[in-house]
């Protein structure tokens, strides 16, 4: 029964809203594209810590589908993170009463349980070296923690950056 626990709050983080949405320029030859290099100024919306953690998990997703960071690459990638607030509806109610022969006495409120949630929005996009164009963009929406550790921060990015890039190269049908 206990086992039983584990699988089902398992089960149950498996099954968060995170999906990943991507768009793409079907007249590309993806097949062109073997060498990448990050813009200078990639990573708006995130500190300089994770930017480093994010690109290196790209860096490193992008190594198993044999491509190379160069200097001069056929294309360039841009990452941009937005946050915003979730409103959160977990509270506890606390009530005082009274009664008697005066009359009724109450108090009642709410006291919020539970972190303070973000949601992020991760963009991830490959960028024409040529054209300077947009030829292929990932994007993830999950929510995070607004208080993470450095650990919990290296976790997240190791696990939304394979599900982002797992849709690279698209699947283009020849029936276009």
């Amino acid at each position: 029964m206990k086992n039983f626990k584990y699988f089902f709050l398992f089960l149950l983080m498996s099954c968060s809203s995170s999906k990943v949405i991507t768009d793409y320029d079907s007249q590309i030859n993806f097949d062109d594209f073997k060498t990448y290099s990050f813009f200078e100024d990639a990573g708006k919306g995130l500190n300089e810590l994770d930017v480093k953690r994010v690109t290196e998990s790209i860096k490193y997703e992008l190594d198993l589908k044999g491509l190379q960071e160069v200097e001069n690459p056929d294309f360039y990638i841009n990452v941009i993170s937005n946050i915003s607030e979730v409103q959160n509806n977990n509270t506890i109610g606390i009530g005082i009463g009274g009664g008697g022969n005066n009359g009724g006495f109450g108090i009642s409120g709410g006291i919020p349980i539970g972190g303070k949630k973000l949601n992020e929005e991760l963009i991830i996009e490959f960028v024409n070296a040529k054209t300077n164009s947009i030829i292929w963009e990932g994007i993830l929406n999950s929510t995070i923690k607004e208080k993470r550790s450095p650990e919990e921060k290296v976790l997240h990015f190791k696990n939304i950056i394979p599900k982002i890039l797992a849709k690279y190269p698209p699947e283009i049908n020849s029936n276009n």
